[in-house]
């Protein structure tokens, strides 16, 4: 193939008479691939039983506790009357979560047990999480703590912090002064 020919296939998009895209690179770089399979093997080793086991060995020769296997998201909103506390923990029977407070801190507290399916077909992953969780939230001042309320409906969890009546925004009326 003559020079002029190389040329005009390379802007074509061929390279010297072969065929398919032009290469520019041949190194080696991260793919999307090998991204995710990085992901796909931590993820498989967080489910390993062994795995997990050492893991909390560990940590608790650090101090460290790795109890709480997952962690229910939360939401949390405020408003004039209270402040609200809502947390997803679908699969989790109410009588499994336990709210306690201690030293002006909330711990919300629960577990959501595995049950043992028999299955006659090969199981090609699992990605629903199982067992214990606890979050804690360190409450202002302003929180009446005596009348903490919680309810749980369709797997949300709504914890309700009213404000003290001292917390709460008042309006202060204006007296005009007579002249």
């Amino acid at each position: 193939m003559a020079r002029k020919d190389r040329h005009v296939a390379a802007r074509r998009g061929r390279h010297a008479g072969c065929y398919g895209p032009r290469v520019k690179h041949l190194k080696s770089r991260p793919t999307t691939k090998g991204v995710l399979a990085m992901f796909v093997t931590t993820r498989s080793l967080q489910r390993d039983p062994v795995i997990n086991r050492i893991f909390d060995v560990l940590g608790s020769l650090n101090g460290d506790s790795t109890e709480a296997s997952w962690v229910p998201p939360v939401d949390i909103f405020e408003d004039a009357e209270a402040t609200r506390i809502i947390a997803e923990v679908p699969g989790v029977k109410p009588e499994d979560v336990t709210l306690s407070l201690e030293n002006n801190v909330l711990t919300i507290k629960g577990a959501k047990q595995q049950v043992a399916e028999e299955r006659t077909e090969r199981v090609h992953r699992y990605e629903r999480t199982y067992g214990t969780f606890e979050r804690s939230f360190t409450l202002p001042a302003t929180v009446d703590a005596s009348n903490i309320k919680a309810s749980y409906e369709h797997g949300v969890l709504t914890v309700t912090l009213p404000k003290a009546e001292k917390a709460k925004p008042r309006q202060i009326e204006v007296q005009v002064v007579p002249k």
